[in-house]
């Protein structure tokens, strides 16, 4: 195993020592000009029982995970350990207003905050963002955060990190993995930004304490609607509607009374489910009959794993995504950095978001008997333990809420072939309690129990049947599919191991049995209700090499223009 690849913007900072990285704003939808950012190289040492692992004179560059190349460390420590990071932190002049605000926005899993050697603050969970009111702080101060990451304890979710990695399960990280910030706001700030729309209106909603004026550029202009006690609703004239073939967005400004100022945005656009004119179950985006055709994105990178080298290879991969003619990705079992959705959104690409497993995988009960046939076995018994399933359902809430405003998220996964599986039917109610607005998937690939908004089917290795699924009077979306395998080895993470379904060997090869998969199977189905179809996968993924291009983003593996037209094709 190589593990040396790099992406060419990993490869310039490898290379570039002092550039710090991650320097644009991380917050997009809750923007202000106060931001001081705590990205770079810290001080790192590993503590486990009370005994060294690795000494303090250590460095790593934040807020790439230890086990990455980009942090300068490039190892896994022992799970228990302590990972404790150290840094000086200087408050610049005229920067400091009422209220110091440090903001992580993702420590994996458990997370302790010091300053000065006092205790702040903690945090459990892995994908969530957590901020700390460090008010009280020095103009200058020493800044430590303790990292605590167990994958043996499967309580927290996990997605594909695997200690064993090969095959679909990828390279643990650990510790801090995304960005690291200060802001300083006012004593009456906002706090967060709730953004609900359609295809008439914004409603807009903080703290009810919060008044002042909302200033919106429309295509006629800007125009201001007055904010009071924590709520606006806009009713843009003409209004235009966001989509993948035109991604409009509608960016606002929120002066408060009390002296805070916010720039975000929102877009106008509605997705629902229904029967169309010949009395189809379809998927409906803006009113309208649409078909969702999309790519698995796992969101790892060689170099950076969970962590890109800058924000803007999020846009190449979504870019790439578009030229090849896909108008959706579907995030999988990861919550990504805010900046990623919010590309999606400026770019115009619909996401399936993925809540994130929790529990054990089981090899037999969750791949082996679904492929053989085997998938109405009933979830109600499965991962009794009741801290797993409390764990799992707090951590949904909690993705839901700091998801929920881009506009570009369509669609909710709740559970993934099974892992962590249970109750899917009451666990998908409360999840369309906190999000109605939005399409349910309950059980993705198999073990359907009837919850949720879509039949949701995986298929490798074997014809899709589309008259199987159809009787559940649902629509239908293939949420998975194809994975056929080309590799490259000089873009090989792995280059003694190719992980897919079947071995392509030409460019050509792979793309005619692409072809086919769309043109015997999926295209002819789309008129009985099929609504979706989710190819696996974007890019290559250490063993993986089903992507269609490599995992350093050097390579597409199909002509793009042929590509493209397939797709176009699709609908």
């Amino acid at each position: 195993m190589s593990g040396e690849l790099f992406t060419r913007e990993g490869r310039a900072l490898h290379e570039d020592r002092k550039k710090i990285p991650w320097e644009v704003h991380p917050r997009p939808l809750l923007k202000r000009d106060s931001f001081l950012n705590l990205n770079g190289y810290w001080k790192f040492r590993v503590i486990k029982d009370d005994r060294t692992v690795r000494a303090g004179e250590g460095v790593i560059r934040v807020p790439f995970p230890p086990e990455s190349p980009l942090s300068g460390v490039g190892r896994h420590f022992p799970e228990g350990a302590e990972l404790i990071y150290e840094r000086k932190v200087t408050i610049p002049e005229e920067f400091r207003m009422d209220i110091l605000l440090l903001h992580l926005d993702g420590v994996d899993q458990h997370a302790k905050v010091y300053i000065d050697g006092e205790f702040a603050g903690s945090h459990d969970g892995g994908y969530e963002h957590f901020t700390i009111d460090i008010s009280s702080a020095k103009d200058e101060f020493t800044l430590r955060v303790v990292a605590i990451d167990d994958l043996n304890d499967r309580k927290e979710p996990y997605g594909k990190q695997r200690l064993k990695r090969g095959g679909m399960w990828y390279t643990p990280f650990s510790g801090i993995w995304q960005p690291v910030w200060i802001e300083s706001v006012p004593k009456e700030y906002v706090r967060e930004l709730r953004i609900e729309t359609d295809t008439k209106r914004a409603l807009i909603e903080t703290e009810k304490s919060i008044s002042g004026e909302l200033i919106v550029k429309t295509p006629e202009g800007c125009k201001s609607w007055p904010f009071n006690e924590g709520r606006a609703e806009i009713f843009p004239d003409n209004p235009k509607l966001w989509s993948p073939e035109d991604p409009y967005l509608y960016h606002f400004r929120l002066v408060t009374e009390g002296g805070d100022q916010v720039s975000s945005y929102f877009a106008l656009r509605s997705i629902t489910s229904g029967r169309d004119e010949k009395g189809v179950n379809r998927l409906f985006l803006n009113g309208k009959p649409y078909f969702f055709h999309g790519l698995l994105d796992q969101g790892y990178f060689p170099d950076g794993l969970s962590t890109p080298a800058d924000p803007t290879l999020y846009e190449r991969d979504i870019l790439t995504a578009k030229e090849l003619g896909f108008n959706m990705l579907r995030k999988h079992v990861r919550v990504d950095p805010d900046l990623f959705y919010s590309a999606c959104d400026r770019l115009g690409i619909v996401v399936f978001q993925d809540i994130v497993n929790n529990g054990r995988y089981s090899f037999l009960h969750d791949t082996a008997l679904p492929n053989l046939g085997f998938f109405s076995y009933s979830d109600l018994n499965r991962y009794k333990d009741k801290e797993t399933r409390k764990t799992f359902v707090k951590r949904m809430e909690e993705t839901v809420r700091q998801l929920y405003s881009f506009p570009g998220i369509l669609y909710w996964t709740v559970f993934n072939e099974g892992w962590g599986q249970f109750d899917s039917v009451s666990v998908s109610l409360r999840l369309k309690e906190l999000d109605d607005t939005r399409i349910i998937d309950a059980a993705s690939g198999w073990f359907d129990q009837g919850a949720g908004d879509v039949a949701s089917v995986h298929i490798y290795g074997h014809s899709y049947i589309h008259t199987r699924h159809v009787w559940k009077n649902k629509p239908v979306v293939l949420s998975e599919c194809g994975g056929y395998t080309y590799a490259l080895k000089e873009h090989m993470f792995n280059p003694e191991k190719a992980y897919g379904y079947g071995v392509m060997k030409s460019s050509e090869e792979f793309l005619c049995r692409i072809e086919r998969l769309y043109n015997e199977e999926i295209k002819p189905v789309i008129k009985l209700g099929l609504s979706g179809a989710v190819y696996t996968q974007l890019s290559d993924v250490e063993d993986e090499t089903n992507g269609l291009i490599t995992y350093d983003r050097e390579v597409v593996k199909v002509d793009s223009k042929r590509m493209k037209k397939l797709m176009e094709g699709v609908w």
